[in-house]
């Protein structure tokens, strides 16, 4: 995978929702789990990835997480086409929903590290 099909034309917009539209549960995730390489992977955040931008990813294991929140309700069609070229192209994807992020950071927690370390294998 040649620099893990980063798209420069979304590097603005991804900027801009790193910085101006982030969900509490992407906030939270972020602190609690994925920064500074906490559960063994770096994690970048919206990582603007072919012609979508991901919530989170991990380009040393191809892992891409998505928090979806109230805006994915209507968007099950495009969210399905969407991950389904994403994993097309190599990428392992884990989706979790807003409220388990905030009310349940544990299981999440448990979730992620069981695939990371079989991602690592």
């Amino acid at each position: 995978m040649i620099n893990n099909h980063y798209n420069k034309n979304l590097k603005n917009y991804a900027n801009e929702l790193r910085n101006e539209s982030v969900s509490k549960a992407e906030k939270y995730i972020w602190k609690s789990l994925l920064s500074r390489k906490q559960l063994g992977v770096g994690f970048k955040r919206q990582r603007p990835i072919l012609n979508f931008i991901v919530d989170f990813f991990s380009a040393e294991i191809g892992l891409i997480i998505e928090i979806d929140g109230s805006s994915h309700i209507n968007k099950g069609e495009y969210d399905f086409y969407r991950e389904k070229k994403l994993k097309e192209n190599g990428f392992k994807m884990l989706r979790f929903e807003e409220g388990q992020v905030l009310n349940n950071i544990g299981e999440v927690r448990l979730k992620l590290i069981h695939t990371i370390e079989c991602l690592k294998e």
